[in-house]
């Protein structure tokens, strides 16, 4: 089900993907307590690394994406001018690619520890430091889940990195947010054929595919894509991706992941203290139609952090960075200049 955000994807510049690498992590303990064994992080790199190692920026990948997907926004007049910055993609634990309950031999499966953004942040800091060997980023950056990691990022490692860019990102979900992501949690644990994660053919799960689309973007959106005489071909399309399809137990734990994002949980639910560690400074991108994330704590973050905010106002909804991808970037190459 990796067409989550293809639509924005198909909308910019493609740019070659770099070979898959891995960073070892060995045996890698979760905020739960909890290990994950043989842990793995796949990473991509684009562009080259200034001599005094000036000039990189970490782009994690969002909900269900991969390093691959990440290409398409790299390259000059793109998201990211990889003429300028050297960017490392780095794959979210349980997206297929980093270690996932889809690949993990030693905790295959429902057998996998749930994880969280933070865990997250904290084995692409173990990447950053221990892998490439590198003390400071000029910049963080990510879109959906990866604007998750973001926020997470500026809370958790203030000083680590000199700017970020959330997009449609959030530090902490809504009720709203919430209802969709248990929801599909929901359809993934109620199909018979999940089986409880050990399922003996992928689980087609239609209802999730037809769920997540319609969160996607906006009903004007829809009704104006997607006339009725078309619409039987287009709900084949949404259910039918094909190989492509994203595995359901690395859905079911991303999207555990995302249930319990609050940069806020360490400070007992103070917004307003977790917002005070941030040293970076921050351009906040935010879609004004978002049904997936919704765009309000964002808005907020930026506002106790005294951050720009860019808002999408068309009818995309969450895809509106690939729908106004032109004032995306604008936006993000005003931002973030020259490398110092």
């Amino acid at each position: 089900m990796r067409y989550v955000l293809l639509i924005a994807l198909s909308l910019a510049a493609g740019g070659q993907a770099q070979d898959l690498q891995f960073a070892s992590l060995g045996d890698f303990r979760l905020e739960s307590g909890q290990t994950i064994r043989n842990c793995k992080i796949g990473y991509r790199t684009f562009g080259k690394l200034a001599a005094d190692k000036s000039n990189a920026i970490l782009f994690p990948t969002w909900f269900t994406g991969t390093t691959k997907q990440l290409a398409s926004l790299m390259g000059p007049g793109n998201v990211v001018d990889t003429s300028r910055y050297f960017v490392i993609a780095v794959d979210a634990i349980g997206d297929g690619d980093s270690t996932s309950p889809s690949n993990s031999r030693e905790q295959p499966r429902m057998r996998f520890p749930k994880f969280t953004i933070r865990d997250m942040v904290e084995s692409q800091h173990r990447l950053v430091t221990q892998t490439l060997h590198l003390n400071h980023l000029y910049a963080v950056m990510g879109i959906s889940m990866g604007g998750m990691q973001t926020f997470q990022w500026a809370v958790a490692y203030p000083e680590f990195f000199d700017k970020g860019i959330p997009i449609v990102g959030s530090p902490r979900l809504t009720a709203y947010d919430l209802l969709l992501w248990e929801g599909e949690l929901h359809v993934i644990e109620e199909d018979v054929e999940w089986e409880g994660g050990n399922y003996k053919t992928p689980p087609a799960l239609k209802a999730l595919a037809d769920i997540h689309t319609l969160a996607l973007t906006t009903p004007e959106y829809q009704v104006a894509q997607t006339p009725p005489a078309k619409f039987d071909a287009y709900l084949k399309g949404v259910e039918n991706s094909g190989p492509d399809r994203f595995d359901a137990n690395d859905w079911h734990r991303q999207l555990e992941a995302m249930i319990a994002n609050d940069v806020s949980a360490p400070y007992g639910g103070s917004i307003e203290e977790a917002a005070s560690r941030v040293k970076a400074k921050l351009l906040v991108i935010v879609s004004a139609q978002d049904h997936m994330v919704n765009p309000a704590p964002a808005r907020n973050f930026a506002q106790l952090i005294h951050a720009g905010v860019v808002e999408l106002t068309g009818p995309c909804g969450h895809l509106a960075n690939g729908c106004e991808k032109d004032k995306v970037v604008q936006a993000v190459s005003e931002f973030l200049g020259s490398a110092p």
